[in-house]
């Protein structure tokens, strides 16, 4: 249940702490009075009701830039034998081309949506795996839900593939054809492969000839000889490549010798590549082997990216499936858990914005504002400070939809009943 009921109408929100960062100011948290009228931010409004809200936390709503829709909460019949990176791939693929048809496609993605909507999340982008023929499944589902939810959530898709399968399947084109007539995003997953930088070079060039972004899935492994970041970034760069490039993961960067890992660094905030972390999905799976206990915590180096002014996010990654068997597409508890996986308090950064406005940037998505006009979307916790709202799940916030109170009911697991075993 929300911590307050907010009445209906001209609306003033007093003693409400916010990041300074959605002020345009530097520095941590302030304490504003907001203003909402006919769904929106307004000049403060002499008839509007008065609500003291105690000092309570209020952020823009939020932008989840990696997910996987496709595959979420398919854990209760395709679980990961052994929690580690292969595990999870041969658990993915036989549920894949047993089970994901147009229903059970859309059913899963609903479901998502809704946990996602009830959070606060304003915007998502999703992978969706895309070898033949399941790109001609996916990508059509895709749309009908990207058009029912076009006035609550903002989403886009990305295709995932491997990237030799890009660079060597003629039936690629057509997938990338596809993936332009959808307005989507060229991705694809890097691993060990002749060539590599060969094969880079020509994944550009096919997201070039049709004028298309790129994301891609790299180095997410603990194996320090993997460095495709380095090289997309000096590809990037050697081609000219304009378009937005992402790349996530990036984990085998922490576990490379200091040197090239800085040189590396220096190339990727040179080529302007946008980053995105997964802290929960990455802790889960990396440096998994049966009876040790992890060395590390599975993350790429955000602390030195943010330094070089790279723009870093954090994100979600997959719920429920076997990449990752926890997550409700919360990105209140994507910040508390990457806040303490990444140590990201007692920085000088301030990390607020790699839960909004940096991915909203990386995606070209509306930027988050508290501004004057923008739509009175927020999402406001009982809590007065850092240490109050990440020490506790937040399950009583409240969210505001143009201005106005949704019913963040989640959806129950039994719904999902009917496409499980």
């Amino acid at each position: 249940m929300d911590f307050k009921d907010l009445p209906q109408g001209p609306l003033t929100l007093k003693n409400l702490t916010v990041p300074a960062c959605y002020l345009g100011q530097t520095g941590d948290l302030r304490r504003i009075d907001i203003s909402i009228e006919n769904g929106r931010f307004c000049g403060l409004h002499p008839q509007a009701d008065v609500i003291d809200m105690g000092g309570a936390m209020a952020f823009a709503p939020f932008t989840d830039m990696h997910t996987h829709l496709d595959k979420g909460h398919i854990w209760p019949r395709a679980a990961n034998p052994d929690g580690s990176f292969d595990g999870a791939i041969g658990a993915v693929q036989p549920d894949r081309q047993a089970h994901w048809s147009a229903d059970d496609l859309r059913r899963r993605m609903d479901f998502s949506l809704r946990c996602a909507y009830a959070h606060g999340t304003s915007a998502i982008r999703t992978h969706l795996d895309s070898a033949a023929p399941q790109d001609v499944i996916s990508w059509p589902v895709f749309r009908e839900v990207q058009q029912e939810w076009a006035d609550r959530i903002t989403l886009q898709a990305v295709c995932l593939v491997g990237l030799a399968e890009a660079v060597t399947d003629p039936a690629f084109a057509r997938t990338a054809d596809l993936v332009a007539q959808y307005g989507g995003i060229l991705g694809c997953a890097t691993y060990p492969m002749p060539d590599p930088r060969r094969a880079v070079q020509e994944f550009l060039t096919i997201a070039e000839a049709r004028g298309l972004a790129v994301d891609m899935h790299v180095d997410e492994t603990a194996d320090p000889s993997s460095n495709y970041l380095r090289l997309i970034a000096e590809t990037v760069l050697e081609m000219r490549f304009d378009a937005p490039v992402t790349v996530g993961h990036c984990c085998s960067l922490a576990m490379q010798e200091e040197a090239e890992a800085k040189q590396t660094l220096d190339l990727v905030a040179k080529a302007g590549l946008n980053v995105v972390s997964l802290p929960m999905c990455n802790m889960y799976l990396q440096d998994r082997r049966a009876g040790r206990t992890p060395r590390w915590r599975g993350i790429t180096l955000v602390h030195e990216m943010a330094q070089r002014g790279i723009n870093v996010s954090f994100a979600s990654d997959n719920t429920r499936d076997p990449f990752y068997a926890y997550g409700d597409l919360d990105m209140i508890e994507v910040m508390r858990e990457a806040t303490r996986i990444a140590q990201l308090d007692h920085s000088s950064y301030d990390w607020t914005r790699a839960f909004s406005t940096n991915p909203a940037q990386a995606c070209g998505f509306r930027t988050p504002s508290l501004a004057i006009g923008q739509p009175a979307d927020l999402v406001i916790c009982r809590a007065r400070n850092w240490t109050e709202i990440l020490a506790r799940p937040q399950s009583n916030r409240i969210v505001l939809r143009g201005g106005k109170q949704i019913d963040r009911t989640l959806p129950d697991y039994a719904e999902l009943d009917p496409i499980m075993p």
